[in-house]
């Protein structure tokens, strides 16, 4: 009855004519704040609700160049897992993980998390071997894992190809059963509204377009709507990292790519689970509307246009085929493409930058919208601190230069080929 009555108060409310309430505050920027985080995106957000709620700084702006899920927290394959195996990586990814399970009780606000388990294939010994110590290092790290033989996947996954006639033959799998997805679109809007609440001034609209740089520190911003200014700056803009770093005199590592998503027409449920292919980069999942949504590799080439290339729609589709044939009939919906930053090794960059007072949250490559909850939780702490959270230290812009690199993209199964 409950239900019933929200649905008849939900239609009173549509037909009445009255506008619907704004879940954040349309805020004018002012003249000074504690903290400007440039960036409105998945992880701005969380930095700048992180920065009210755990470190009572309440006089925090997050500038947005256009609207809030413009970017690429609108523009994923909603994907969270912790299944990483790097040291540093996998601890930080398995704190996501339980910021993620524990959000929608947080913020108040339905991110409509589902654990539905991803699957990750192996294609032959090499592989197999390569998942198994992956799921040694999660187990002795408390985080679940369980190595699956080819009859547990045939069992779990009975609609991909097993015939002797496959492109890949499957050997068995690694299954994280805490893994699965997460409402990209609700975790903007659930991080915009709790971060309102709490006194952040949300500014649509309004592009940076310089630093203000007082006696070598970085002392505020210069935007579309005026001089801003702030004892601290963060930085997460995603795939434009490098693009307004340079506004500052910083040249980073980081290349910006697109990377493309795919979603086809809505079918009935038969995807329960997050699969990724062990062949070749590509991982795929059925949405509540019905359609599978998929992606791969980046694009290989820099670009800012957020537009998709025909190149890779055929790469996918081949891989989609490849793995699961009862779908080669399936007409492609749409798709779409972020702009990812990529480093040199696959990991993203979170801490103090050369300029004091302007901090860095970039290079997440592939891994953006998984870390939201923990990259924001972390970068708050730094902003707050003046000092990385312990979780990332190992993540500082100075990696390379020590000769410290974490190439966790070059451990995944897909290296290893058969």
């Amino acid at each position: 009855m409950a239900s019933r009555y929200s649905a008849l108060a939900l239609a009173r409310h549509a037909l009445s004519g009255a506008p619907w309430p704004r879940a954040w505050r349309a805020a004018k920027p002012q003249p000074a704040y504690d903290a400007v985080i440039i960036g409105g995106g998945g992880h701005g957000l969380a930095t700048a609700y992180y920065l009210a709620a755990n470190h009572g700084m309440r006089r925090v702006a997050v500038i947005e160049r256009g609207y809030i899920g413009s970017g690429n927290v609108g523009r994923n394959t909603t994907l969270v897992r912790s299944n990483y195996q790097m040291p540093g990586n996998t601890q930080f990814f398995e704190h996501s993980l339980k910021l993620w399970e524990g959000l929608s009780h947080t913020l108040n606000y339905n991110v409509m998390l589902s654990q539905r388990g991803q699957i990750v294939l192996a294609h032959g010994p090499s592989q197999l071997d390569v998942l198994a110590r992956k799921g040694n290092i999660m187990r002795l790290n408390g985080i679940d894992a369980e190595l699956l033989e080819r009859g547990d996947v045939m069992r779990m996954l009975p609609y991909l190809d097993y015939s002797p006639e496959c492109r890949f033959p499957i050997y068995g799998g690694l299954l994280q059963r805490r893994a699965g997805t997460v409402r990209h679109d609700a975790v903007a809007w659930g991080y915009a509204r709790a971060a309102s609440e709490l006194g952040v001034d949300i500014i649509e609209n309004c592009e940076v377009t310089g630093f203000v740089m007082q006696q070598g520190r970085a002392g505020g911003v210069e935007t579309t709507l005026g001089r801003i200014l702030a004892p601290r700056t963060g930085i997460s803009v995603a795939g434009h990292s490098s693009r307004v770093a340079a506004l500052a005199g910083l040249k980073l590592p980081v290349e910006s790519h697109l990377l493309q998503a795919f979603v086809t027409e809505s079918i009935k449920p038969f995807v329960d689970h997050v699969i990724s292919f062990g062949a070749e980069l590509f991982y795929i999942s059925q949405s509540d509307k019905g359609g599978l949504v998929f992606g791969g590799h980046i694009d290989g080439f820099n670009s800012y246009t957020q537009r998709g290339q025909f190149p890779k729609v055929q790469t996918v589709a081949e891989c989609a085929v490849a793995l699961i044939p009862s779908i080669s009939r399936l007409r492609l919906l749409r798709h779409w493409a972020g702009i990812q930053d990529m480093t040199p090794d696959g990991s993203p960059f979170i801490g103090r930058t050369p300029v004091p007072g302007l901090y860095l949250n970039g290079g997440w490559c592939y891994q953006g919208f998984k870390a939201t909850p923990a990259a924001g939780w972390c970068f708050a702490h730094t902003i707050a601190h003046d000092d990385e959270h312990p979780l990332v230290r190992h993540l500082c812009l100075d990696r390379f230069e020590r000769g410290h690199a974490y190439d966790e993209y070059g451990l995944g199964p897909w290296t290893y080929r058969q």
